[in-house]
């Protein structure tokens, strides 16, 4: 065991990161301390751990704090009943207590209590088994990674750190505390994890981690498809999500859970012969990132990352010696759909992200020259309320190199968000619909409720596409007309 106060690592910067941490803990340390001179006097052991650890050495802890005990999860409910202020035990069967309790700056800290445990596959099970351990040293060389395998003993700050953490936090490497195999057979949404650690950290992996990440990508198929989702998730909104998802395609686990990403390394772009679609698709995860206003977005990143999937499969090498791959979005749409439904994705996030794929190559389709105000009202319909990120998707997908031509393609978007808004302050794009609703297309028509109110509605619906507003009394005779002809 190492302790903090005595005889600290040699290196400048080692040594900074334990100051850092010691003022990142007095922060919450009122809370902390309160709460394990209660486990103290029960008898019991408790300690900050795992990324609580490393991100106070970090200098980043945040307001979520995860403690482990010898206590068992029964006990540790009688201990925080009546000293939190809420208390949910969702997680009990895990061996997990969450409470909250209101720092001494009155910001509420979220609290979780875990029991020492271990998690360990069968074969054959896609759920994680829970034993509990007895020694914070044990549930130490469980953990995931090094960076994650310290501790502080409280009452007091006692530094524990058996598998020198500390000293892969300051080198910016993952290893694991036991051999690789052995952690990823445990739970093999760790290779993920790693993945993951490498883009939130912008971390090294090992080289023993990566060849056993490689060696047993396999692994990865028994666990749900929810925890691989979740995973997924974290590493698409960290900071640098190109180092992650490298890492999953190059050992090999990104073809058992996202194998239409690594497809994309065989198919070059008519576009961009001097390089691939998958590095192109990574360029443009970056530059959507580049462009999000309110924080990482999900959807947008995740259509940035699936928006031409459908190119293996549509890919003609045509008589002229070029590479084309028509209609490549409407296939990627259908490929989208059901890739993130064997994800496990919300039916919203689905319809969004598939809706964006399908339509990110619409801006192309209507050529150089200016937009009418049809074609644009047509575009601003077909976005609907992903009008935004779609910009962004359209001026983020522009990866070439020639800068004549990228600054060509800016100006031209830039001319189509000028057209929108001008015609958004005269029609009210957002909310595009006939200039009769279906009530007054029954009334004038003398019919009922039916497929022909349906069609009449379109119909009007595109005459206001087509032509813009209509007087009443115009969309009343062109009603009538349609009417009269419709046969």
């Amino acid at each position: 065991m190492e302790t903090a106060p005595a005889a600290p690592p040699a290196g400048g910067a080692l040594s900074q990161a334990q100051r850092r941490a010691v003022g990142e803990l007095l922060r919450v340390s009122s809370v902390a301390e309160d709460l394990a001179h209660r486990f103290s006097a029960a008898g019991h052991r408790l300690a900050l751990v795992g990324g609580s650890v490393r991100d106070a050495l970090l200098g980043r802890l945040g307001n979520d704090l995860d403690f482990t005990t010898d206590a068992r999860p029964e006990q540790i409910l009688a201990l925080v009943r009546g000293w939190a202020d809420a208390v949910w035990d969702v997680g009990i069967a895990f061996g997990t207590v969450g409470c909250q309790k209101a720092g001494a700056d009155g910001e509420p800290l979220q609290l979780e209590i875990t029991t020492y445990r271990s998690e360990a596959y069968d074969r054959t099970s896609r759920k994680p088994q829970v034993s509990y351990g007895d020694t914070l040293e044990g549930d130490l060389v469980r953990r995931d990674f090094t960076v994650n395998a310290m501790a502080v003993e409280l009452p007091g700050i006692q530094f524990v750190d058996p598998h020198h953490g500390l000293e892969d936090l300051a080198a910016g490497v993952l290893r694991t505390p036991a051999a690789p195999e052995d952690s990823f057979s445990d739970d093999p949404l760790r290779m993920m994890r790693a993945a993951r650690f490498a883009a939130q950290l912008g971390f090294e992996v090992a080289p023993e981690v990566r060849a056993a990440m490689t060696g047993m990508a396999d692994r990865i198929d028994i666990v749900s498809a929810e925890r691989v989702q979740a995973e997924l998730n974290k590493l698409l909104l960290a900071p640098h999500p190109r180092a992650g998802l490298t890492l999953l395609v190059e050992t090999g686990i990104a073809e058992r859970v996202l194998p239409e990403l690594p497809a994309l390394r065989l198919t070059h772009d008519e576009h961009h012969r001097h390089k691939d679609v998958y590095e192109h698709t990574l360029t443009v995860l970056e530059q959507a990132i580049d462009l999000e206003e309110d924080g990482p977005d999900l959807v947008l990143r995740l259509s940035a990352l699936l928006h031409d999937i459908g190119k293996p499969r549509t890919r003609r090498f045509e008589s002229d010696g070029r590479v084309s791959f028509h209609h490549h979005e409407v296939v990627g749409a259908k490929m989208t759909r059901s890739r993130m439904r064997k994800l496990k994705y919300s039916k919203e996030m689905v319809e969004e992200v598939s809706r964006l794929v399908e339509l990110h190559l619409r801006f192309h389709g209507y050529g150089t020259g200016e937009w009418t105000d049809s074609a644009v009202r047509r575009y601003v319909r077909d976005a609907g309320p992903l009008l935004s990120r779609l910009h962004k998707l359209t001026r983020s997908d522009c990866t070439t190199r020639n800068r004549r031509k990228a600054q060509a393609l800016s100006r031209a978007y830039d001319a189509l968000e000028e057209r929108i808004a001008q015609l958004q302050e005269q029609e009210e794009l957002d909310s595009i619909r006939p200039d009769l609703d279906g009530n007054e297309i029954m009334t004038i028509l003398g019919i009922a409720p039916g497929p022909e109110v349906g069609q009449a509605y379109k119909h009007l619906l595109e005459l206001r596409l087509e032509n813009g507003p209509m007087e009443h009394g115009a969309a009343v005779e062109a009603l009538k007309e349609w009417w009269a002809n419709r046969s």
